[in-house]
């Protein structure tokens, strides 16, 4: 269980454990959903994150090469 604390603007600080769990960084958003169970807690994935991404294996070329380029090497 992680405890939170909510400050009397309303914010709150979510723990470092948590955020490094959830790949949380400054500038991200949250989402909060309501469920039958209670609330849940996720990171918003960025949807064009992906996007450079696309067409990338309708090439002639290795897989080997695809990767070395994927990881900038």
């Amino acid at each position: 269980m992680i405890r939170a604390k909510v400050t009397a603007k309303g914010q709150l600080t979510i723990p470092k454990s948590l955020r490094d769990k959830l790949g949380i960084k400054t500038g991200d958003y949250i989402i909060v959903k309501e469920t039958s169970a209670g609330y849940v807690i996720e990171k918003e994935l960025d949807e064009k994150r992906f996007d450079k991404y696309v067409g990338f294996l309708n090439r002639d070329t290795k897989s080997d090469d695809i990767i070395r380029e994927l990881r900038d090497q």
